[in-house]
């Protein structure tokens, strides 16, 4: 299973805020620059955080991007959810397009389901906090990523 572009960024654009100084503000600019990704696909990234309230987000002149509520309070799993939308990890978990030819014989659906509701459980152990930590026991801190 590997994570979708959208959800790597949103976690992105989210470890970003929470680890900066008081007042925690930013733009999609420095931010698009600082992960080196698409400013346009950020604009999408961040609207759908914006809608959320998983960020704030003010127009103008000092206006930016600062995290909408205490980094504790956001779970990992709540922003997965989120930024994840089809969690369909084979075909016939989805009743209306399946057309999986051993969908009635198949005993695999239950086990997927199964796992797939045992990764989500596990990121629902973790919050926004326990991700923007930088010991260096944290896994999000790969690659000797730095601080924002």
């Amino acid at each position: 299973m590997q994570l979708t572009q959208f959800s790597d960024f949103s976690f992105r654009v989210l470890i970003y805020l929470a680890r900066l100084p008081e007042p925690g503000t930013s733009t999609i600019n420095e931010i698009s620059d600082y992960f080196k990704i698409s400013r346009n696909h950020l604009v999408k990234v961040v609207n759908n955080l914006a809608n959320h309230g998983f960020i704030l987000t003010t127009r103008g002149k000092g206006g930016g991007l600062k995290l909408g509520r205490p980094a504790q309070s956001i779970g990992i799993g709540e922003v997965f959810r989120a930024s994840e939308p089809n969690m369909e990890l084979v075909e016939c978990f989805n009743m209306k397009t399946n057309q999986c030819c051993i969908a009635r014989a198949c005993g695999l659906k239950g086990e997927l389901y199964e796992a797939r509701q045992a990764f989500v459980a596990v990121l629902d152990k973790y919050t926004l906090a326990d991700a923007a930590a930088t010991n260096s026991t944290n896994p999000f801190k790969a690659n000797g990523e730095e601080s924002p």
